[in-house]
């Protein structure tokens, strides 16, 4: 209890104080130990590249700022299944599409459920090369692409200017260890690892420092799988009945981003 010659604010100043004092030692700590931070998050890629099939269901927030200024959040869920080196499927459904991504080796096929609207285009090669298409040249990016490479760690780390190693934290009951980057084009990402011999990532957020109101996007990872755990998965595509093909440009309600949200 506070003694009544207190002057008002002395506890908030104390606490403000505290404050300050707890995030400086909180950053001179993080700045020492920028080592073991990349040494967890190395050991997490050599863990993801070891393994030859993975599966995992997903939860993704995609925040966004209008030109009113008010910050608006994105929700959707799906399902990763990849063997390693050329097979891929990914589900995602949110308020505003349900899309399946489905690559064997030679052939990216993405069908818009519920328009029964389809695209097909040839992209051989390897599921890195397919995440780099999908980025690069179709502009629609992969949810957590960089984490499905085959060599995670040089894909995260090739921009990063600044390391942090902020402890642990726990995601559904997971303890993880939490790091934190920035890079020199103005994104920023954090990445909760599971603790122990399984060191997946269970969340992943990336947040874009130079746009105003710092859109930012988060994917929670869930019932992780590896190797031989992973059940055999289809990786062929089959139109559905009275399913119309498109051009991949033109097919609608397949982004992250609705077409609704577009910049004009």
């Amino acid at each position: 209890m506070r003694s009544r010659s207190e002057h008002p604010f002395q506890n908030a100043r104390l606490l403000a104080a505290g404050l300050a004092l707890a995030a400086l030692t909180c950053a001179t700590s993080a700045q020492a130990d920028d080592t073991q931070a990349k040494s967890l998050l190395k050991a997490m890629s050599d863990y993801m590249a070891a393994q030859d099939a993975i599966s995992f269901e997903y939860d993704t927030s995609l925040e966004v700022v209008t030109k009113q200024k008010q910050k608006l959040a994105l929700a959707s869920s799906g399902a990763v299944k990849l063997n390693r080196p050329d097979k891929l499927n990914v589900t995602r459904q949110g308020g505003f599409a349900n899309v399946e991504i489905v690559f064997d080796g030679k052939t990216l096929s993405v069908l818009g459920k519920d328009a029964n609207l389809y695209a097909q285009t040839e992209v051989p090669g390897t599921t890195d090369q397919l995440i780099d298409a999908l980025r690069d040249k179709f502009h629609r990016p992969l949810p957590a692409g960089d984490i499905l490479m085959s060599h995670p760690y040089d894909a995260l780390m090739s921009e990063v200017t600044d390391v942090k190693d902020l402890g642990s934290g726990v995601i559904r009951g997971e303890e993880c260890d939490h790091l934190a980057f920035r890079t020199k084009e103005g994104v920023d990402w954090q990445i909760w690892i599971a603790q122990g011999q399984n060191p997946y990532p269970c969340r992943y957020v990336v947040t874009s420092t130079k746009v105003a109101g710092f859109p930012q996007y988060t994917i929670d990872i869930r019932s992780w799988k590896a190797g031989a755990d992973v059940a055999a998965g289809d990786f062929s595509f089959k139109a559905p009945d009275g399913a119309q093909k498109r051009d991949l440009s033109k097919l609608p309600d397949a982004d992250e981003l609705p077409e609704i949200f577009s910049m004009k």
